[in-house]
């Protein structure tokens, strides 16, 4: 199945098998890192994190994640960055989202 360029904003815009697959997906790349196998998937690919507030145990677990598949990462901190203050939400997500891959 093809998700390049699909949005995951709720969970009611994915059919049942695209949902399916993802879960299978997941469940593979999970018994790969048990393994010790790696996999790579995202090559190449970069990531920005920016999260309303700040969890230590959320930041490292997306980070490793995004690491374990081979992207790059950038952590936008929400005290560090005028999104939602100088810069409105839409326009910085708008430019965002033509530098990165993926936002989370």
């Amino acid at each position: 199945m093809d998700f390049k360029g699909k949005s995951f904003l709720k969970l009611l815009d994915f059919s049942k098998a695209e949902i399916d697959c993802l879960i299978d997906l997941a469940g593979e790349l999970k018994n790969k890192k048990k393994m010790g196998i790696p996999h790579r998937l995202c090559e190449g690919k970069n990531i920005a994190l920016i999260f309303e507030k700040t969890s230590t145990r959320t930041r490292c677990s997306f980070e490793v994640a995004a690491y374990d598949l081979g992207m790059g990462v950038t952590y936008l901190d929400p005290q560090g960055s005028q999104i939602g203050k100088k810069e409105s939400i839409a326009d910085t997500a708008r430019v965002l989202g033509r530098m990165y891959d993926g936002i989370e």
